[in-house]
């Protein structure tokens, strides 16, 4: 976690000398688990320990009056303005205090100063770290912490969807409110129950290696793909009128043989991907609870396959950084996030851990010319009152 030395004295500085509380919520990582939340399916997330550190007081005044430390950017608003401010990261902050008070918290002016350690573009997800940090920090001034961990979550992503204009999943924001050091998360997106794993992965680290690459792309890959899958199992409902089928979760195997003349290849593949995840996040839990860190690196390379080749959301860099991967006898290695670039995450054996960063690193600059960065990860506590 950050030094709150820094925050602290930055929150002087910039009110009146006085100082507050001090908050903090973590970014994530999900271990396995990719592109099954609007499918219904399971995701198996993790806080880490970095994330937005952030000192607040209220005021005594209905002004709300913030200060980004890493952007050197204030900004005010009242707390009941209709339109909030411009600047994105002070829209996460207004969509917060509009979500406490549509919850009925009597929510006031305050002072607030922050700053963040999530690597950026890492795709550890820092906005929702920054809602969920902001959330704690009214529920604890204003709220006399009444509001659920379930509510602040939930009101982080309404303050996506509402304030933000990002359609976003329930897992990051309920990762960072929910984590627990030393422990893993199975949340299950259909009916949002969850639970804790044991992640104390002895002789092994888990390291991002983030290959700083983002390729834009035409059209709306992440439509066509969610299109896909709806298309198969709108198909399977239809041939099953007796069975309740909502998305790909509700579907089987032999479902999935049923429709493949209905169904166009590429829906097939698609869809194909999603079955083969969720019995991946299943197979993990199980190696998880047996302390059988081989078979969860096992599972890791095979979402990776998927991943590249019938969900085809990978890309050269994040490939290459696999079979680096590989090659080094790391035990397991995949994309992390959406795809289309950003980090690999790896489970790597300690003995290993050096020569493998110190290789994909220098193979990576020699094929792409671009300075890959390597993120060690520790699982850390959800957000919390610090001081």
């Amino acid at each position: 976690m950050m030094d709150i030395e820094i925050v602290r004295s930055r929150f002087i500085k910039h009110f009146d000398g006085q100082t507050g509380n001090v908050y903090h919520a973590p970014g994530r990582i999900n271990l396995i688990g990719e592109h099954t939340d609007y499918n219904g399916g399971f995701v198996f997330p993790g806080a880490v320990d970095c994330g937005i550190l952030a000192e607040a007081r209220p005021n005594g005044t209905d002004t709300v009056i913030a200060y980004s430390i890493d952007l050197k950017d204030k900004v005010e608003f009242k707390v009941y303005d209709a339109k909030g401010p411009s600047a994105t990261w002070a829209r996460y902050l207004y969509g917060m205090v509009q979500e406490f008070l549509l919850m009925g918290v009597n929510v006031k002016g305050f002072n607030i100063a922050f700053a963040g350690d999530v690597p950026l573009g890492a795709g550890m997800s820092s906005s929702a770290a920054m809602e969920v940090c902001f959330g704690v920090a009214l529920n604890d001034m204003f709220g006399e912490n009444k509001i659920t961990t379930w509510q602040i979550a939930r009101a982080g992503q309404a303050t996506e969807h509402k304030y933000v204009g990002v359609n976003c999943g329930i897992m990051d924001q309920f990762a960072s409110a929910f984590g627990q050091a030393g422990k893993l998360m199975r949340l299950d997106c259909n009916s949002s129950e969850f639970e804790y794993f044991p992640f104390n992965p002895e002789g092994y680290k888990l390291v991002l290696i983030n290959s700083c690459v983002k390729h834009a792309l035409v059209g709306s890959p992440y439509n066509d793909r969610r299109n896909s899958c709806e298309n198969v199992a709108k198909a399977v409902a239809a041939k099953h009128p007796e069975r309740k089928i909502a998305t790909l979760r509700d579907c089987t195997w032999e479902d999935l043989e049923e429709v493949k003349a209905e169904c166009s290849a590429e829906d097939i593949q698609r869809a194909t991907f999603v079955l083969g995840e969720k019995d991946r996040v299943l197979a993990v839990c199980d190696a998880l609870e047996k302390g059988d860190y081989e078979e969860v690196g096992k599972q890791m390379y095979l979402t990776h396959a998927g991943l590249s080749k019938d969900y085809e959301v990978s890309c050269e860099e994040l490939d290459f950084l696999n079979d680096v991967a590989k090659e080094c006898g790391v035990t397991g290695s995949r994309i992390m996030g959406g795809g289309f670039g950003g980090c690999t995450i790896n489970l790597v054996k300690d003995d290993l851990y050096d020569n493998f960063v110190k290789t994909a690193l220098e193979k990576f600059k020699e094929k792409f010319g671009v300075d890959a960065k390597v993120i060690p990860v520790v699982i850390g506590d959800g957000g919390r009152k610090v001081c």
